[in-house]
């Protein structure tokens, strides 16, 4: 047989291993998307009861008060007790926009306090709130982080800080998504710099304030010891002790 004849076998193995290689790294990954930033969005891995990359946490974290429950493709937060209680991810972001979403169905939501979001664990960071008891619904948030870039905590969760809640949410396909700029008039927009700027401690008063202060306060001490001088009794001289001891004798 000729040995042209021979290679063309192994021509067409070598190119047919090339394209199905190809097919293989072009397949989307369970639990995996090049432009959403959580790990495990989908919440389709995981084992027991916990999704891989998510941890849970609540203000009252007593079994009585909330269990959290994950099945393939979604996590359920049940509040039995009011409270804050959440699945979270901490995301490490560059500066820009994203854009935060998550589908909740809820079942027996309390309508007066903080429903269930998506929220950033930062100063009332969140999507809208859904309660009482719906279908599932799309909410959704954009966050602006500054040119330093920031770790932030994204959460799935039922009630707010200082305004707990009661009843159960399940949530489905968390997507964390970079974009240029938010559709104008957006709602639920935020600026992480400027919120972490606001509720940074600063000095209060100018520095020729603080001056005077400091000056007054300087007066204030070394009066209060002037007076403390004058008010305590003087230690007696020897001519003090002579004095007492002829006065003694001549009694």
């Amino acid at each position: 047989m000729p040995a042209r004849s021979l290679l063309r076998p192994r021509c067409r193995l070598s190119v047919l291993s090339a394209f199905v290689l190809l097919a293989l790294i072009s397949m989307p990954r369970r639990g995996w998307s090049a432009d959403n930033l959580f790990k495990n969005p989908d919440l389709a891995l995981g084992s027991g009861n916990q999704p891989d990359d998510w941890r849970t946490e609540a203000w009252v974290s007593d079994p009585s008060a909330v269990t959290y429950r994950w099945v393939p493709g979604e996590v359920t937060v049940v509040a039995t007790k009011e409270n804050d209680a959440r699945y979270m991810q901490t995301l490490s972001l560059g500066p820009g926009w994203y854009h935060l979403t998550v589908e909740i169905r809820t079942e027996n939501v309390g309508n007066d306090k903080t429903g269930a979001t998506i929220s950033v664990m930062e100063d009332g960071i969140s999507s809208k709130d859904i309660k009482n008891t719906t279908d599932w619904t799309p909410v959704e948030l954009y966050l602006k982080v500054g040119s330093k870039g920031a770790d932030v905590d994204v959460a799935l969760r039922v009630g707010g800080y200082g305004s707990l809640n009661t009843g159960t949410a399940h949530f489905r396909k968390a997507s964390a998504v970079k974009i240029d700029a938010p559709p104008e008039k957006a709602d639920h927009t935020y600026d992480l710099e400027q919120i972490r700027g606001q509720s940074a401690h600063v000095p209060v008063g100018s520095p020729i304030s603080l001056f005077v202060t400091f000056a007054l306060l300087a007066i204030v001490v070394r009066w209060s010891w002037k007076m403390f001088a004058q008010a305590a009794p003087k230690a007696p001289t020897r001519a003090d002790v002579r004095r007492e001891v002829r006065r003694s004798g001549r009694r």
